[in-house]
């Protein structure tokens, strides 16, 4: 079947949109027609190839659609469904067998490699293979490829189109403060970048009791949106010295802190503001092979801790039903970020990412 698709092709440069083929369903999988999907900063990541997937490839990892098709064996979504497409895993190591999804053993070769769990790719044009799978969809196209595992069934009376996030960005930030910190009432939180993670964090802090609650960033204007979604006290590192201006609003210091931004300096930081037995959450994808600037002297006498989370600690099955009550409710109002595209307009939508000008692009299929 023939599909219309973003490429990353070479580092760094803009995807192009091509026709190419895609492949029937194998028996544990779900094609899916793509309604919208998110614009994520691991998407840049891949493509600037500090994640070296293989090029060339199809992106794309905030996917909501409809499903077409189901493999034989398949029984947890049938076509017409409504679902999001969230990250893959193999339902069979331990970290799978005790609900930590997140923490797959296989994490790496089935998001992050581009293809199947075999090698294969699901997409082609002509006798060129083009990398799939990309965190189980590859969602830049009018139609995904999923495994079973990596579906969400929504219901079909909610606005699709911006549903994809919840897969992702929102799912990262408000599950690393309700899942992996189980931040607690009255504790206080700063959360490091105020993009979809951050403010998504911020959001969660808000719906968990914390206070306060701190927001750091460097440009202006998603500090306010931060301060709109449930953080009082926000701090320009531009500007001020995030330190003292931490402590003077915590006087011993954070309970938590949250870093979004994978920048070593950023993260140790971070970790230097925390209260005796503070913990940081490192969120940001990180530089492999990069040292963080932690004084271990601090971290042992503190009682400081410091932990990797990866997609909020989530069961995506349990917490994006979760996250859609939390929105309905009026606690997750995570679409004052968003921002639509036509996916004609996608390399125009990541640039507006990079820069700031729009938090959370969400691009719409049906304006290929």
């Amino acid at each position: 079947m023939k599909i219309t698709a973003a490429i990353a092709r070479t580092k760094g440069a803009p995807m192009t949109i091509e026709t190419i083929e895609i492949d029937e369903p194998r028996d544990d999988e779900v094609l899916v027609r793509v309604v919208a999907t998110g614009v994520c900063h691991t998407d840049m990541v891949m493509r600037d190839q500090l994640l070296p997937i293989p090029l060339p490839a199809v992106l794309g990892h905030e996917g909501a659609g409809i499903v077409e098709r189901v493999g034989k064996s398949v029984s947890k979504v049938k076509p017409g469904d409504h679902v999001v497409m969230t990250f893959d895993s193999c339902g069979a190591c331990p970290s799978c067998s005790e609900h930590e999804p997140a923490y797959c053993h296989a994490i790496v070769p089935l998001n992050f490699l581009a293809g199947r769990a075999d090698g294969s790719t699901g997409l082609s044009k002509g006798r060129e293979a083009i990398h799939s799978h990309v965190f189980g969809q590859s969602s830049f196209a009018s139609h995904a490829l999923c495994h079973v595992r990596n579906v969400v069934k929504v219901p079909d009376t909610l606005e699709l189109e911006k549903l994809g996030p919840l897969a992702c960005g929102v799912q990262t930030g408000a599950g690393t403060v309700l899942n992996a910190l189980k931040v607690r009432k009255g504790k206080s939180v700063a959360v490091f970048g105020s993009g979809t993670v951050g403010l998504s964090a911020v959001m969660a802090a808000k719906y968990a009791g914390a206070a306060p609650i701190i927001a750091v960033d460097l440009v202006d204007s998603r500090l306010a949106m931060a301060r709109e979604l449930g953080a009082p006290h926000t701090i320009n590192a531009r500007r001020a010295d995030v330190a003292k201006e931490i402590m003077t609003a915590t006087t011993a210091g954070l309970d938590y802190a949250i870093d979004t931004t994978g920048v070593p300096e950023v993260i140790g930081q971070a970790v230097s503001c925390l209260a005796p037995r503070g913990s940081c959450a490192v969120v940001g994808a990180v530089t492999p092979g990069a040292l963080l600037p932690i004084d271990g002297s601090q971290l042992m006498s503190l009682g400081r801790s410091v932990r990797g989370v990866v997609e909020g600690s989530s069961d995506p099955d349990v917490f994006i039903p979760k996250l859609i009550e939390m929105h309905l409710e009026g606690h997750l109002p995570y679409d004052k970020m968003i921002g639509y595209y036509p996916f004609s307009a996608i390399n125009q939508a990541i640039a507006d990412s990079e820069t700031g000008k729009c938090i959370k692009p969400i691009l719409r299929m049906d304006q290929a």
